[in-house]
């Protein structure tokens, strides 16, 4: 051993040593000074038979832990969250109540205490608009009309969680002096074609007759696929049609070569119109390369709602604060995940390469319970139940942690806390990671809904919930 290499053991050991006893963290105060250097220094982040603590303790040690979501104290995770601009929250699954109930307490949270003024969501334009409206208390109709969130999967924002989350920020509006403090409701998601139409030309209509005319005509090359858009791509790759590439782009320039025009008359109404015209063209992109043999059709989309969210930032100005609640797979860092091996990147990617510790990425995890899903695309919603983690995944990991909820801290806090910097050196190690969206295969678990991934590098936090719920949809009322 050199002489710099034991000055920097001697000094981290008198570190430890002064460190350790004000932590009074269980099962610390045993472990002798040579033990906990030896955990400190440890080369190899996998092993944790020499610290004396299984990492289930570890993990145990190093979060906040908490009885139910109502009573749960996030100021730790505020102070964390610090100036952040981009706050992105997760969840495991698309049909799990209590990741959107604690979603919605978290964003209440930033709202109320840190300034945050938008909440974006991973859902199509047109249908957030219509929440929007509400919540915002519009004196003018929606360019939208129809019933929001009438697609598959309704349950995922038809829900008793969300519709309450909606109360509260109709409410938190209502309670401000002005307008202009208002929080805005936006949708990031490109799905939902034909309805960003219906909303552009109904705009036209009201604003510019003849361009109204101009712009219906140029998207009536895709209404012969109006009831299945996946129908426009294989007609696409069989080459028997150009496509409508050209007709869509052509509405998106005619708006903005008239945007000054336009927004002298009303700007937010222009906006919301440009966005729609804009998803149309993604939208269209995306469904007519569907099926190509080099489909990107997964990068089309995140990159997609990076370049929305950036817009609506953009828009509400440089003092704007955004939370985004999508799934796990959207708002984690691609880069700690297998799929970043096949070229794909995602949200969560884009978000931190831009905005790098002005984002602060969140992601959820549950190991049994109920689920609402589908077992096919498209099918009725059922409530399923969730099978346990499988045993070489986080999900066991947490599940065998003694508390059934918590917080985890996993930014790297170069040494500002050693405990949670040993217990996030040691998740480092990928595992399995289990990802449900909107369809659910209890019976091929493994191969459907596990991907590899490094908690660490793809969140700043983790929150757990060892027993989860099923969301509940709101009645049909048609």
């Amino acid at each position: 051993m050199n002489k710099r290499s034991s000055k920097k053991r001697f000094a981290l050991f008198l570190l430890l040593l002064i460190f350790v006893p004000l932590t009074n963290v269980a099962g610390w105060q045993e472990e002798t000074g040579e033990q906990i250097l030896n955990r400190a220094s440890n080369k190899d982040p996998n092993k944790t038979s020499e610290t004396g603590l299984s990492l289930a303790d570890l993990i145990y040690d190093s979060s906040e832990h908490f009885s139910d979501i109502d009573s749960a104290n996030l100021d730790g995770l505020l102070n964390r969250i610090a100036d952040s601009r981009v706050v992105l929250l997760g969840e495991a699954t698309h049909g799990t109540a209590e990741f959107y109930d604690m979603r919605a307490r978290i964003t209440r949270e930033l709202i109320e205490k840190k300034g945050f003024n938008i909440v974006a969501v991973e859902a199509d334009w047109p249908d957030a608009e219509t929440v929007n409206f509400i919540v915002r208390g519009y004196d003018h109709k929606p360019m939208f009309n129809k019933q929001p969130f009438s697609g598959f999967p309704k349950w995922m924002w038809l829900n008793h969680s969300v519709q309450t989350f909606v109360h509260w920020l109709k409410d938190y509006n209502q309670s401000l002096n002005s307008a202009e403090d208002a929080v805005s409701f936006y949708g990031l998601d490109l799905y939902n074609m034909f309805s960003s139409i219906e909303v552009v030309l109904n705009y036209l209509q009201d604003v510019d007759a003849k361009m109204a005319e101009a712009a219906s005509w140029s998207y009536d090359c895709l209404m012969p696929w109006h009831n299945d858009p996946s129908i426009y791509s294989r007609v696409m790759k069989s080459g028997r049609f150009r496509g409508c590439e050209y007709e869509v782009f052509a509405v998106l320039q005619n708006l903005l070569n008239k945007g000054a025009f336009y927004k002298r008359a009303d700007a937010s109404r222009f906006f919301h119109a440009v966005q729609n015209a804009r998803l149309v063209r993604k939208g269209e992109r995306y469904y007519r390369t569907m099926y190509y043999d080099n489909n990107t059709s997964w990068n089309q989309r995140d990159q997609s709602m990076f370049e929305t969210l950036q817009a609506i930032l953009n828009y509400s100005g440089q003092t704007s604060k955004v939370v985004v609640w999508a799934h796990n797979s959207h708002i984690g860092d691609a880069r700690a995940t297998e799929v970043s091996s096949h070229g794909e990147f995602n949200l969560g990617q884009r978000v931190r390469e831009t905005f790098g510790d002005n984002a602060y990425l969140i992601g959820f995890g549950t190991d049994h319970g109920t689920v609402a899903a589908a077992s096919e695309w498209g099918g009725p919603m059922q409530v399923m139940q969730l099978q346990p983690s499988h045993k070489d995944s986080y999900e066991r990991l947490c599940h065998d942690v003694k508390t059934d909820n918590f917080l985890l801290p996993l930014r790297n806090t170069n040494s500002r806390n050693p405990l949670q910097d040993i217990t996030r050196e040691k998740l480092l190690k990928e595992r399995l990671q289990r990802a449900i969206g909107v369809t659910y295969d209890a019976k091929d678990e493994l191969k459907k809904h596990y991907i590899y991934a490094s908690l660490p590098r793809q969140f700043d936090e983790y929150i757990w919930f060892d027993e989860t719920q099923a969301v509940k949809p709101l009645a049909d009322k048609r």
